[in-house]
């Protein structure tokens, strides 16, 4: 089987990984495109993955994942949401988690992820609320046992410095991190809108 001699693997990823988010042009304004070609084989899994990170990171560092509840609390949209097709005036549950697990020789858990979330309750049955209050699993772990049939799009993908943090991984402020924005969908309706943030290590030059 022949090969194209002028193939550059760079130019594959620019054009076909970005391709995958279909909204990259509205990523944050405070936020800069990232060098995909240049990140770790684990970081493109995790940009671009359609399951659920908690399981991705499992895999790849053979230790347990924790998942963090650091806030949850219901709020009134102040204006129409493009990305969960909701009016102004609408309620949604707002979350925050922390996805660590253990160090090595260190009584500090190894943050890998921070996650904000706008969740559409009314777009959701009980069992799946309820779990949002006790289950450990996490959201994508929580839709998974439920049964519930979803399917996430993946909007945009980026770098920040990381600002304004939980007191919880305060120690992350300006460190860079990189970032990806989806919805999930159920019944063909946006159920939740995710942004993951994963601490850029030395790793990833």
């Amino acid at each position: 089987m022949q090969t194209d001699p002028i193939f550059n693997s760079t130019n594959f990823v620019d054009t076909r990984v970005k391709n995958i988010f279909v909204a990259q042009a509205e990523k944050p304004a405070t936020s800069r495109e990232i060098n995909i070609a240049q990140l770790t084989p684990f970081q493109r899994a995790l940009i671009v993955t359609d399951g659920t990170v908690t399981r991705l990171i499992e895999a790849y560092t053979l230790a347990p994942v924790e998942v963090v509840l650091l806030h949850q609390a219901k709020q009134t949209l102040c204006a129409e949401h493009v990305w969960l097709e909701l009016p102004v005036g609408t309620h949604v549950i707002a979350r925050q988690v922390v996805l660590q697990t253990p160090s090595i020789g260190n009584e500090t858990p190894k943050i890998q992820a921070y996650a904000t979330s706008l969740i559409v309750p009314q777009h959701l049955p009980k069992g799946i609320l309820d779990g949002m209050e006790s289950d450990p699993a996490g959201l994508g772990g929580i839709l998974q046992n439920s049964g519930l049939e979803t399917r996430r799009e993946l909007l945009w993908c980026c770098c920040e410095t990381a600002r304004d943090l939980p007191e919880a991984i305060a120690h992350l402020e300006g460190e860079p991190l990189l970032c990806r924005t989806y919805r999930v969908f159920a019944n063909k309706k946006p159920i939740m809108l995710i942004t993951e943030k994963f601490p850029l290590r030395e790793e990833a030059h």
